[in-house]
């Protein structure tokens, strides 16, 4: 137990000194069109929001149209922002992004749509339904072990803190409270059959772009109900000016996508501070969900 304990506190000791290196206020930021660490590299230091009303996938009805009108584009980001009605009362916690216009999130393929394979198809109706007989029966979110990546929108906790070395970038994803600390300019050579929650990263520079590769995903991580065990995802994070930071990530796998596809979106600061996600294995929320299923098979007559 104390060595446990040590190990959880070198983690926190280090994340505190990563997080202390990088951080600079939004507004003291320089005037060169390229914000940079002191060792050179492009800053992308900071607390950032992905919070978006842009779905990841274009509408049926918006066929063709990759941006919505000016008039559209208000009225949507109104109701975003209204004050009354079902939003409003969990505004305390309830974030609401806004659109930028695009009916999509996914640039490419230029149709907006996810290019899965007929193989793709059939196990996403094969895959068995979700069920309450225990806890393994829920979803990975449900149960707080992993929200898994990538981030794409949300409806709450949709901050994320990146910090910078020299050597290592660091992501603190504020739903569940996962952080990545990935190192830079390594080749991908994990022990073999190593699979995690949030897959094997490394991470490099190209120009201005850091790309972060990752593969080796859990086999019970999914994506849309399908397992991303053998997935290779890239993710660029450019930092335009000082108020926006632009994320691309590249999805690959054959057996799911019939070609490599592509989202983007522009994520703004956020004030901060980014607070616990006070979420963990057994939590009284999965407890009430069990707890409900067997009221409910009670009441209908099926209980064992």
């Amino acid at each position: 137990m104390q060595k446990l304990f040590s190990m959880g506190l070198n983690r926190i000791s280090l994340l505190i000194a990563i997080g202390s290196i990088t951080i600079v206020p939004h507004g003291a930021l320089g005037q060169s069109s390229v914000l940079r660490t002191p060792w050179g590299s492009p800053d992308l230091g900071g607390i950032w929001n992905h919070g978006t009303a842009t779905p990841l996938e274009r509408p049926d009805h918006h066929a063709g149209r990759e941006r919505l009108d000016d008039k559209e584009i208000a009225e949507l980001n109104a109701q975003q922002r209204a004050s009354d009605g079902a939003l409003a009362r969990r505004a305390v916690w309830w974030e609401r992004g806004l659109s930028d216009g695009r009916t999509s999130m996914i640039t490419d393929p230029r149709n907006g749509k996810i290019p899965y394979t007929e193989h793709a198809r059939a196990l996403s109706r094969s895959r068995p339904a979700p069920h309450s007989d225990g806890p393994e029966g829920r979803n990975l979110w449900e149960r707080c072990l992993t929200a898994g990546i990538p981030r794409l929108g949300g409806v709450y906790s949709q901050n994320i803190h990146l910090a910078q070395t020299p050597d290592y970038v660091m992501l603190l994803h504020e739903m569940i409270h996962e952080y990545r600390i990935i190192p830079l300019g390594e080749t991908h050579n994990p022990p073999r059959g190593l699979k995690q929650w949030l897959g094997n990263s490394r991470g490099h520079w190209e120009g201005d772009t850091l790309v972060i590769e990752t593969i080796d995903f859990d086999s019970r991580q999914l994506f849309r109900g399908l397992s991303l065990s053998s997935m290779r995802l890239v993710e660029r994070f450019t930092r335009v000016d000082a108020n926006t930071l632009r994320y691309d990530v590249s999805f690959t796998d054959p057996e799911l996508w019939s070609q490599p596809w592509t989202a983007s979106l522009t994520m703004p600061p956020s004030e901060g501070p980014m607070f616990e996600y006070a979420c963990h294995e057994g939590n009284v929320g999965m407890t009430n969900i069990l707890e409900f299923a067997r009221l409910d098979e009670k009441d209908s007559g099926s209980e064992p």
